[in-house]
């Protein structure tokens, strides 16, 4: 049986909400195919550019083996490449391709119009105080 408004509480409200979230992201990235830790990779080196594969997996908080095996499956798809670090014959450097770069794009715009959606419920006030509350708890 699930809680009602009245019985639920405030944690399980919030990984309700979180589940249907996360459920809608993946249907917004079905299109391309990929798995949301690949969607947040993409992001990343939108946002940072060219990083080497254990500075990726810092910010995708995630350990370097499991973004060693996000890279891998990217590379195949010809989304991102590797290349040697001019700074450091040993080390290897993550880059975006033109077609990842174009898919990266893309998705962050679907990711924008499905929260835009979700959201959409509450008025401009209650999604300013929410995302308040959600910042000062994310700390």
């Amino acid at each position: 049986m699930e809680p009602d408004g009245d019985d639920e509480t405030l944690a399980e409200a919030f990984w309700r909400v979180a589940h249907r979230l996360r459920h809608r992201t993946r249907e917004a990235l079905a299109p391309w195919d990929v798995t949301p830790s690949q969607a947040r990779a993409l992001g990343v080196l939108a946002r940072h550019g060219v990083l080497r594969p254990g500075a990726l997996a810092e910010h995708l908080r995630i350990a370097p083996r499991s973004a060693t095996e996000v890279v891998d499956d990217l590379q195949r798809r010809g989304l991102v490449e590797r290349r040697p670090d001019p700074h450091d014959r040993r080390a290897t450097l993550v880059a975006l391709t033109d077609e990842g770069v174009r898919t990266g794009t893309s998705i962050r715009a679907a990711r924008q119009a499905e929260a835009d959606r979700f959201f959409a419920d509450l008025d401009p006030q209650d999604r300013a105080e929410l995302g308040r509350i959600l910042r000062t708890l994310r700390g």
